[in-house]
């Protein structure tokens, strides 16, 4: 069969690029190889995210360009998968000639045959039906890109939750966990591939199990944590109403685990979280942090912010600001309200104004920036271990800071801080030792985003195949 090519472009968040991956593999058995140049594409599939107004606006922007390469390739079959295409169906065929195929959030697995049906009768189809429960039976993701040392894998799909800013139980149905055994498969997989950590995802990770009567997010945390030759394991997203006491002991008892949550709060204020239908309040969300804080004392915890929700008055919001200044969180994601269809929100009154919004915002972000700056120099002087991810992003692997500055590579600890370090010379010849190994790092320099250090000891720990290696620096 002769190889035909897919250019996938990804919109949005962790759960798109996870199923970007399960859609390259369920099409290959079709002949399609993955293809960066576009114009060369015999598919083009954009994977779009429709959480935010920006990133809906940003799919349809790309999509309307989609359109002179159709000209140019009237063979090109051009696809919508993802929350947009779940949340506007028949609608997208109607304004954009150029798209073929629609598909939902749950299509994933419907895909062969849809593009079956367009490549011999060139037809346009539309496929937004939801399921009550994950396709287990179907295909896991797709294969690992070469050097990939990290991979996500999804664990619960959709969200019962129902907060009044959200669409995702409406884009992404309702909740459902896959069964624990499938997922330690995939792990295994994935490691046997030469991924050295994973990043278990979810709408709510937290509440994983407890509707099919599966074992608890803990159990299979713990599960996770015996699969030989994984040395990582992240989680995401937690919702603070469902973060137990047994998954909160998690943290120091399971060797794997790194340190890290992200713990979205959306507000300090409780009438807010109360509008949201968060399900929490201030007082209940502190409990969480500093029971986490006394189960593991370095964990670093970030968290997601909304500011200018409807009726936010300005002693809400420092009360938000309060509770940033209280945690002190080791960095964040804050966003704007925005009405989005079907969210409960939308219809609310009080709407705030987008500029006290935009001022509200930066006061936030300004906060947060601040302590993240103190934080990061307080790491200063220490040694942290990372998994060595890569050249620095935006540098090439023969790229130099100056003529006398060696080329920088980055990882992540166990906390999630990205850390950049120079590699010596003599380790450029080895540069395939490097990435997916632990390597030893004395922080010297702290920046708003990331830290700055030198390679103490490392590689480490080679991923499975590369044997054990451990030079000195």
């Amino acid at each position: 069969m002769k190889p035909k090519l897919l250019h996938i472009s990804t919109i949005g968040c962790q759960m798109n690029v996870y199923d970007a991956n399960q859609i390259a593999g369920v099409l290959a058995p079709l002949g399609y190889i993955g293809t960066d140049a576009i114009e060369s594409a015999d598919m083009v599939i954009v994977n779009t995210c429709t959480i935010r107004e920006k990133a809906e606006q940003k799919a349809f922007s790309y999509l309307g360009r989609l359109a002179k390469i159709k000209i140019a390739n009237p063979s090109l079959i051009v696809a919508v998968g993802g929350c947009v295409a779940q949340q506007e169906g028949e609608t997208i065929l109607k304004r954009m000639p150029h798209v073929d195929l629609v598909f939902g959030t749950h299509a994933i697995f419907r895909l062969p045959e849809m593009v079956r049906r367009i490549e011999s009768s060139r037809c346009r189809i539309v496929d937004v039906r939801l399921s009550d429960t994950i396709d287990v039976d179907g295909p896991v993701a797709g294969p690992v890109s070469d050097g990939q040392v990290s991979a996500f894998v999804t664990i619960v799909r959709g969200c019962d939750n129902y907060c009044t800013y959200c669409v995702v139980p409406h884009v992404r149905g309702r909740e459902a966990s896959r069964d624990p055994d499938r997922i330690i498969e995939e792990i295994r997989m994935r490691v046997e591939q030469g991924v050295r950590e994973v990043t278990l995802l979810g709408q709510n990770v937290n509440s994983y199990g407890s509707k099919e009567g599966l074992c608890s997010f803990a159990e299979l945390l713990a599960r996770v944590d015996g699969v030989d030759g994984l040395s990582r394991i992240r989680f995401t997203t937690s919702h603070p109403k469902d973060l137990s006491d047994d998954l909160i002991r998690t943290f120091g008892r399971l060797e794997k685990l790194c340190h890290h949550i992200h713990l979205p709060v959306q507000s300090g204020d409780d009438g807010i979280l109360k509008r949201m239908n968060r399900k929490y309040t201030r007082n209940a969300y502190l409990e969480k942090i500093a029971g986490l804080r006394t189960a593991c004392p370095d964990i670093a915890i970030t968290s997601d912010f909304i500011v200018g929700f409807p009726g936010e008055t300005d002693r809400q919001f420092q009360a938000t600001l309060g509770l940033i200044e209280s945690v002190r969180y080791d960095g964040l994601f804050a966003f704007m309200y925005s009405d989005r269809p079907n969210a409960p929100a939308a219809a609310f009154s009080g709407k705030i104004a987008e500029s006290v919004k935009k001022e509200r915002l930066q006061a936030l972000l300004n906060l947060q920036e601040t302590i993240t700056r103190e934080k990061h120099q307080a790491i200063v002087g220490q040694t942290l271990q990372i998994l060595v991810e890569g050249p620095s992003r935006g540098l090439k692997s023969d790229d130099t800071d100056s003529a006398s500055q060696p080329v920088r590579w980055s990882g992540r600890a166990s906390s999630n801080h990205i850390i950049h370090f120079a590699v010596p010379d003599d380790l450029l010849t080895k540069k395939e030792l490097l990435t997916g190994t632990f390597a030893d790092i004395m922080i010297e320099g702290a920046h708003a985003h990331s830290l700055w250090g030198r390679l103490i000891r490392g590689p480490k720990n080679a991923a499975p195949g590369k044997g054990e290696t451990t030079i000195a620096a």
